[in-house]
């Protein structure tokens, strides 16, 4: 018996040590496993919960005019932020921040406890100074809340040039206009860094030799200038309270090299406050608006079968006393008029006198000199959203467009391709792409010249021989602002030349011209013998009144704005210098 008790004494002792002994071997293949096999991947686990990387923000670059005005720039502020798992008592928490921020306290509270369990969540961005002190006034526990420093985008010349600046979102994107055209010049490339951190989560140490410091944005050049931009926006204003139009815009170029001086639109905004603006002051009118031309096409149609010799400079035409039939169709005029030449059908602004040229010229023709001057395709300008205008194609013109089209009907063009087509018969008949941006800073070399990507090429279209372009301006146009629809253009001391347009709209309910519903504009600039400014207004859909005509409504806004401009640019008056044959 005392046998067998043994015998089951030594079978426990020996499953004791086997289980002893497993255990023994298990915790050695661990200990291998955890020293040598997984020893890299735990050691990396291990490093990732101690270190963090840190973005550094790069600052966007800034927006200046041709002289280095400051269109818009970058502050740093304050940001606050929460750490929810710290937070003891979320409800007297949000109490305490909600009134210092404008926010509601209940809904803070709910925000909170949503995110209960994470180490960092946004309370608000971009804090006023007095509301970093405010916040920094209150007894919190230093775990449960901090700031972070972010960059915030200002406009320090308000809503000036909006739809060409655009803006900034709260995350830094580039939205509409060159903000967003040059996004990847303004917005620079963001930096980092490592930081150390132990076990309650406190930065310890931080790794310089494991630092990318951020590459900052690079200062963009623009041509426009400030003051006549200012100018523009003021007459535009004026524009708005005084015929109360759906839309309006001006822009203003120097014809030379087709730099954009100023370029605005209405109704507008304030990118400095993007709150509760209305869908139509979102649009930028000069790029991405449509319209006839109606009679400012006129001259272009004149320029191209002069140069071509289809008709000559002292011809005339028969107007018919004002009414003539093309086919079913019956033209009228505005007046009636008889015999007519070349220039006084340009000065009056005679439909039929068109109609006929257009007759000489063919629809091929017609259709060459349209596209020539750039009509049917984008500028090339450097701001996003422009429309390419329309110009059907030459197989869907037929007998009723030979009449239509020379008096700028059947086509629709932006303001922009309209004032680009005109600089190029101010400007000895080559069409320059209009140009906005100068290029960057960094680019500028000592004397004042600026040259990189960031400034697009021009190209350059020979429209018209510079002796017709020339003969256009200071001929038929100049006589435009004297004797014709353009006298409310005229100003004391410089030889204004021009060309006023009266488009009718279309009727959706009949499927014609409608009778009411005009767009009214006016193009202009001086001198005549050598241009240096060049501006346009166009006014959509004028309310107040009856005449609403381009020589009305866009002619006398057009007219100050050009005088101002040329005041600026300090260009002598006709009276300040002798006169020459020509000064081109």
């Amino acid at each position: 018996m005392n046998g067998s008790v043994n015998r089951a004494t030594d079978w426990r002792v020996l499953t004791i040590i086997v289980l002893l002994a497993m255990f023994a071997l298990a915790i050695g293949a661990r200990l291998v496993q955890l020293q040598w096999i997984d020893r890299l991947a735990f050691s990396d686990r291990a490093n990732r919960q101690r270190t963090f990387v840190e973005s550094i923000a790069a600052r966007p670059g800034d927006i200046v005019d041709r002289s280095g005005r400051l269109m818009a720039t970058t502050i740093s502020v304050r940001s606050l932020y929460a750490v929810p798992a710290h937070i003891v008592d979320i409800t007297q928490f949000a109490r305490d921040v909600a009134p210092r921020l404008n926010l509601d306290a209940d809904r803070l509270a709910e925000r909170l406890t949503l995110n209960r369990t994470k180490q960092f969540l946004w309370i608000k961005r971009r804090l006023t100074e007095q509301q970093a002190i405010d916040i920094r006034a209150l007894e919190m526990p230093a775990e449960s809340w901090g700031f972070r420093r972010e960059f915030l985008r200002r406009y320090p010349q308000g809503r000036l040039a909006a739809h060409i600046l655009g803006l900034r979102g709260i995350d830094g994107e580039g939205r509409g206009g060159v903000e967003q055209k040059l996004d990847g010049v303004l917005r620079g490339r963001d930096g980092e860094r490592v930081l150390v951190r132990d076990a309650r989560g406190r930065v310890i140490d931080v790794k310089t030799e494991a630092d990318r410091p951020a590459e900052h944005g690079r200062t963009v050049v623009l041509s426009l200038d400030a003051v006549i931009q200012l100018y523009t926006e003021r007459e535009l204003d004026r524009v708005m309270e005084e015929w109360r139009p759906s839309s309006a815009c001006a822009i203003v170029i120097d014809p030379a090299t087709c730099d954009v001086l100023a370029m605005a639109s209405r109704p507008a905004f304030d990118p400095n406050n993007p709150v509760d603006v209305l869908p139509a002051a979102w649009k930028n009118t000069a790029i991405a608006s449509m319209y006839e031309p109606g009679s400012t096409f006129k001259p272009f149609i004149v320029a191209w079968a002069v140069d071509r010799e289809i008709i000559s400079r002292d011809e005339t035409f028969n107007c018919e006393r004002g009414a003539y039939r093309m086919g079913r169709r019956i033209l009228h005029d505005h007046h009636p008029y008889g015999q007519l030449s070349v220039t006084d059908i340009l000065v009056k602004s005679s439909n039929i006198g068109m109609a006929k040229i257009g007759e000489r010229m063919t629809n091929r023709s017609l259709y060459e000199a349209a596209v020539t001057f750039g009509f049917g395709r984008r500028t090339g300008t450097e701001l996003p959203g422009e429309l390419t205008g329309v110009v059907r194609k030459l197989s869907k013109w037929n007998r009723y467009s030979t009449g239509s089209i020379p008096m700028g009907q059947e086509l629709a063009v932006t303001p922009l391709q309209l004032i680009t087509a005109h600089a190029a018969l101010a400007n000895g008949g080559k069409l320059l792409s209009p140009r906005l941006v100068l290029g960057d800073m960094e680019a500028m070399d000592e004397f004042g010249r600026r040259s990189s990507p960031t400034a697009s090429a021009q190209v350059v279209t020979q429209t018209v021989g510079a002796e017709t372009a020339a003969w256009i301006v200071a001929g038929p146009m100049r006589g435009v602002v004297q004797r014709g629809t353009g006298k409310k253009a005229q100003l004391p001391g410089f030889e204004v030349f021009g060309k006023s347009g009266t488009a009718q709209k279309h009727d959706p309910a009949t499927g014609g011209y409608s009778s009411n519903r005009f767009v009214c504009s006016f193009v202009c600039g001086a001198p005549a013998d050598n241009p240096r400014a060049l501006v346009l207004v166009l006014v959509d859909e004028p309310t107040v009144g009856t005449s609403h005509y381009g020589g009305t409504v866009a002619a006398p806004a057009a007219s100050r704005i050009l005088e101002k401009t040329l005041l600026h640019l300090r260009v002598p008056s006709d009276a300040s210098q002798p006169r020459t044959a020509n000064r081109r």
